[in-house]
């Protein structure tokens, strides 16, 4: 499985964004989905997730703010970012939950939010 993640750039805070992660190869091994985001000196954090029959979850911190969802026709899942805060400025990366357990990483996309 490969992920391309694409979307980042400069927004204003109280803009919107919209990532999305593009799955390739095998499909049918993937079990999960999620977005991952590291802001600078800090840790990496799950913000958001979506099962393989589509169910979300949303970290506390984003919700009623982000939405994840997918289009399967694509094999692409999306992350869309509203009210947008400086806070969430960071490099986001998608992750896919595989069945033989080693799962795969997309590239990093970088959002940068100014006050």
């Amino acid at each position: 499985v490969q992920l391309q993640a694409s979307g980042g750039g400069l927004v204003q805070a109280g803009g919107s964004l919209r990532l999305s992660c593009a799955a390739s190869g095998t499909i049918s091994d993937i079990n999960r989905v999620a977005w991952y985001r590291q802001a600078p000196g800090k840790q990496r954090e799950l913000v958001a997730s979506i099962t393989r029959d589509g169910t979300p979850n949303h970290t506390n911190s984003v919700k009623g703010r982000f939405d994840i969802s997918r289009n399967s026709a694509k094999d692409t899942v999306y992350l869309q970012m509203n009210r947008l805060e400086p806070s969430d400025t960071g490099v986001y990366s998608c992750y896919a939950f595989t069945t033989d357990g080693y799962g795969s990483w997309g590239q990093g996309t970088l959002v940068t939010v100014s006050s």
